[in-house]
C-alpha cells in the first residue's frame, strides 16, 4: 500500500511512517503540502497517487482558531475539502484524524463515536466542518490531548515549567477532563484502521480519564520530582484568561475498537513514563563539539 500523509511535520505525522511497517509513506510537511492551496493539495495527491491518504495536518492551536476563525475554516474544513477531491481523483481512501472537541463538553459519561456533536469553539467547529466535507466509506479518528517526543505539547510544557517552578508550584486546571493519547500509540492504531480498510468513526485514546491538573502531577512524578508542586485551579482562575472555551468533559469513549474486537491502546500511565525518560534523556545528553 502507499501512503500519503498530510501533516508530516507534525506530532502524529512524524510517527505515522514507522508505524506502516512493510508500506510506503510520503509524508510532506505543511512548508511542502500547503491544505489552504487547492492547486497543492491536488497536485500531490495526483503525483503520489496513493492507496490512503492519512489527513493529520491541521491547525491545532485552540485560542488562535477563537481569534482567526476564518484561517481555522480555511485550513481545518475547506482543506480538508481539498484532500477529499483529490483521493476521489484516484481512489484512495481517506482517514480524517479530528479531535473531542467536536463534543460540548456537558454529557458528563465519556462520549461515543454515535453521540450528537455540538462544539463550542471556533476549533472544534472548523474540524467538525472537515468531518462533513469526507465522503461515505472514509475513516474518522477522533483523539484528545495529543502529545509526544516531536512537537510543542503538554508534557514538555509541564518538564520545563517544574524544571523551572519557584516556591508556589504550578497551578494547573483541575475542571476539564479528558483522556491523553500518545502520539506513536495513536499512529499503530490509524495504521490498523488504514490497512485494514475499515470505515467509520473511531474515538482513538490511550485509556484513563484524568483533567490537566491530575495529568500534570502525572507528568511530574515520572521526572522524579515531587508532584505536590502542582496546585489545582479552575479554568476561571487563568490568568490571563484563554480566548477559546474549552470542554469540561471531552473524555472518548473507544467505544467502536471495542465493539470491533479491536484491541484498545494501553493506559495512559505506561506510555507517559517512556516519554518521560526520552525526553529527559534528550534533555540531558551532552552536546557535540563547537564547530
Amino acid at each position: 500500500m502507499k501512503v500519503l500523509v498530510t501533516g508530516g511535520s507534525g506530532q502524529l505525522g512524524r510517527e505515522l511512517p514507522a508505524a506502516f511497517v512493510g508500506h510506503e509513506v510520503v509524508a510532506p510537511g505543511s512548508d511542502a503540502l500547503d491544505l489552504t492551496s487547492r492547486d497543492s493539495v491536488l497536485q500531490w495527491i495526483t503525483a503520489v497517487a496513493p492507496d490512503a491518504v492519512v489527513h493529520g495536518g491541521a491547525y491545532t492551536d485552540v485560542d488562535g482558531c477563537e481569534l482567526d476563525p476564518d484561517r481555522a475554516y480555511r485550513v481545518n474544513a475547506l482543506g480538508t475539502r481539498h484532500v477529499a477531491e483529490g483521493a476521489r481523483l484516484v481512489e484512495a481512501r481517506v482517514c480524517y484524524v479530528s479531535t473531542d472537541y467536536v463534543f460540548p463538553g456537558d454529557a458528563g459519561r465519556p462520549y461515543t463515536e454515535w453521540d450528537v456533536t455540538g462544539p463550542i469553539s471556533a476549533y472544534g467547529r472548523s474540524k467538525l466542518g472537515g468531518e462533513g466535507e469526507l465522503d461515505p466509506g472514509s475513516t474518522i479518528v477522533r483523539t484528545s490531548w495529543v502529545c509526544g517526543r516531536h512537537g510543542r505539547n503538554f508534557v514538555k510544557t509541564i518538564l520545563r515549567a517544574a524544571a523551572a517552578a519557584g516556591p508556589g508550584g504550578l497551578k494547573v486546571v483541575d475542571d476539564q477532563h479528558g483522556c491523553p493519547t500518545f502520539a506513536e500509540d495513536l499512529a499503530s492504531v490509524v495504521a490498523t484502521l488504514v490497512v485494514g480498510r475499515l470505515p467509520g468513526t473511531f474515538h482513538v485514546t490511550n485509556q484513563g480519564a484524568t483533567t490537566w491538573f491530575g495529568f500534570a502531577r502525572s507528568i511530574v512524578a515520572a521526572a522524579g520530582l515531587d508532584p505536590a508542586i502542582v496546585h489545582p485551579i479552575p479554568t476561571t482562575a487563568l490568568d490571563p484568561p484563554r480566548p477559546a472555551p474549552r470542554p469540561a468533559w471531552s473524555v472518548l469513549d473507544n467505544a467502536a475498537l471495542r465493539l470491533s474486537g479491536l484491541p484498545l491502546l494501553p493506559d495512559h500511565h505506561e506510555p507517559l513514563e517512556r516519554l518521560v525518560k526520552v525526553l529527559l534523556d534528550e534533555l540531558t545528553a551532552p552536546s557535540g563539539p563547537p564547530a
